[in-house]
């Protein structure tokens, strides 16, 4: 079962969304997720297996430029997760296809979404979702 994820189930998005984000701690991710929440234009969905939490995805509408897009708003997947043991189950599908869902209801036209130029499971994951690759990017930054 997919569902939208609500308030009281901030802890449940920041502890699985730790899981993906290893760089972030829990606290941190809760207190970010609190923000996002409250946004009309944002939206977390959760994946359960016998009423526990197996998987997440966050989306929400660009109102910027996405780049490959011709229209506004965008759909755009921020973040997928599903727990290792759980994979290759179709989980994953399940949760995006709940955000395309929500970013058609919301005026959307396209969806769009991104992954690090070295995550393979996350470009074949995309690749396997009809998602066509719009650009290759490698981002700089210094210090001023």
């Amino acid at each position: 079962m997919v569902r939208k994820a609500g308030k009281s189930e901030l802890e449940i998005l920041a502890n699985l969304a730790a899981l993906m984000w290893s760089g972030h701690s829990v606290s941190e991710l809760f207190h970010e997720f609190s923000e996002i929440i409250m946004k009309e234009n944002a939206q977390f969905f959760l994946k359960f297996e016998n009423d526990v939490p197996v998987g997440f995805a966050q989306c929400q509408l660009r109102y910027d430029y996405v780049e490959g897009t011709k229209t506004t708003p965008v759909g755009y997947l921020e973040g997928i997760f599903v727990k290792e043991g759980n994979r290759s189950k179709g989980y994953a599908k399940q949760l995006l296809a709940a955000c395309e869902a929500w970013a058609k209801d919301n005026g959307c036209r396209e969806f769009a979404s991104d992954c690090e130029i070295d995550n393979t499971g996350s470009f074949y994951f995309h690749k396997a979702m009809n998602f066509t690759e719009a650009n290759r990017i490698i981002c700089f930054t210094k210090v001023l």
